[in-house]
């Protein structure tokens, strides 16, 4: 494979063998018909070449079954190259449901990162090998890009209150491994990078929790801060608040003012905080105030993992937000902010 020779990285996650191998039939198509077509040009450059001043060509009729070889053939590649991307993309966006979250912010120019238990990296990131990791990337400023090459993968880090972009990956090999933005940035963009350190899964666990290295618990501190910043005091747990009940929320189905439903996810909780009034809940005022501009980055982590972590809670009858489901007469009745 590419990653056997000198001028490509190392193959190192689920990802790389099958891009790796796409790319070489590429390549080989490509480099087939190219050869192909420049020795045909070479071989009717000396054999058609006029040998005589005064010579006059003689008429050739086309072959349909040669017309229809050339269009027939190139578009069947072009197909199975199509077909093939199409299904290592798919793969790609399809991420699985046993991820380990990290979260990774771009700012001009540095890479934070911040571990489920909250411990937060510069320019570093460790996960454990043969485990499925899910980055959920924002920007502080501008649009930035982050790419491993040795693991195939790249997603854009847009700036914005309602964006959260993905990404997923498991890698298959210990080591370390560059990191870098792939989206031109501002004046030092090629100073942004940093290391993804693969770890073996004891190694990771021993790293995650030994002295030293663990932050502050995102679920406490975002717990503290919707204490503080007085959330509570409308987003009561039994529902009976001026805005819905967020237990329960997060993955739900969220019914809105004029009957659209939208999925609970961390795109969706970073948006009801920072700009609430861009999607009103069914059967609740727009009441509550927009916190963009007030709260870090770190805050917005910290109070979507304390919303994430009331899913298992009991959700209240009425006053839940989160949309009934079909069949179920016991869901809650449709009531949001």
């Amino acid at each position: 494979m590419q990653s056997q020779l000198p001028l490509y990285p190392p193959e190192a996650s689920n990802f790389a063998p099958h891009v790796d191998a796409l790319m070489i039939f590429i390549t080989s198509v490509c480099v087939f018909f190219a050869a192909g077509i420049t020795i045909a040009i070479i071989y009717f450059f000396f054999k058609y070449h006029r040998k005589q001043v005064d010579a006059i060509g003689v008429p050739i009729h086309g072959d349909p079954r040669l017309e229809a070889a050339w269009i027939i053939i190139p578009s069947i590649l072009a197909l199975a190259m199509f077909a093939w991307g199409a299904v290592v993309y798919v793969d790609y966006r399809h991420t699985p449901s046993d991820t380990l979250d990290i979260y990774v912010i771009g700012k001009q120019w540095m890479w934070k990162v911040q571990q489920p238990n909250g411990l937060k990296e510069i320019n570093e990131l460790h996960v454990p090998v043969g485990r499925n990791i899910r980055l959920i990337l924002a920007s502080e400023d501008v649009i930035h890009d982050f790419f491993v090459p040795a693991f195939r993968v790249k997603m854009d880090v847009i700036p914005g209150y309602n964006r959260y972009n993905t990404m997923w990956f498991r890698p298959t090999k210990a080591g370390r491994y560059h990191f870098f933005c792939s989206q031109y940035c501002g004046t030092n963009h090629a100073l942004m990078g940093g290391w993804v350190t693969v770890m073996e899964p004891t190694e990771y666990a021993a790293w995650l929790s030994g002295s030293g290295a663990g932050g502050a618990n995102p679920v406490a501190v975002g717990e503290k801060l919707f204490a503080e910043k007085a959330c509570i005091t409308c987003h009561l747990a039994n529902g009976t608040g001026r805005a819905p009940s967020l237990n329960g929320l997060y993955g739900a189905q969220v019914l809105l003012a004029g009957g659209a439903t939208v999925t609970a996810d961390e795109a969706y909780i970073r948006e009801s905080i920072l700009q609430p009034n861009a999607k009103i809940v069914a059967r609740y005022e727009p009441l509550m105030p927009p916190y963009q501009g007030q709260l870090t980055e770190e805050q917005v982590i910290a109070l979507t993992e304390y919303i994430k972590s009331l899913r298992s809670q009991p959700v209240p009858v009425k006053g839940s937000g989160i949309a009934p489901v079909r069949g179920d007469e016991t869901a809650p009745a449709p009531e949001k902010r």
